[in-house]
């Protein structure tokens, strides 16, 4: 089974995590079929970069994500438009709406949260 979970990067301290599609059983640093994305909770706002259209092709054969992956997918916004993906709307239009919206919501990576 896959699962959409984080990988830990970054120096100790200082994490930063790659959002991933792994097996089930990989450690969590371990081997992972692709990277999906970005996130880093250091920042305020956290960042968040995501490749939606990699994401919903996971997601509609068959992965997972975990329970962080999917609070940080509900924060960005991912689930309600891979809801809408399903219903059937056009992934270019849902794809505009992402870049847009990530846009709006990463506007410095650089500012550190104290």
């Amino acid at each position: 089974m896959v699962r959409i979970r984080l990988r830990r990067v970054g120096m100790k301290g200082q994490p930063s995590y790659r959002i991933v599609a792994a097996d089930k059983e990989s450690p969590r640093d371990g081997r992972f079929l692709e990277i999906l994305g970005f996130y880093n909770p250091r920042t305020e706002p956290a960042t968040i970069q995501v490749k939606e259209d990699r994401i919903y092709h996971w997601m509609s054969n068959g992965a997972q994500p975990s329970d962080s992956v999917k609070q940080i997918f509900t924060t960005a916004g991912v689930l309600d438009r891979y809801a809408r993906f399903k219903a059937g709307e056009a992934l270019e239009t849902l794809l505009a709406e992402s870049e847009k919206m990530m846009a709006e919501r990463n506007i410095n990576p650089k500012t550190r949260r104290d």
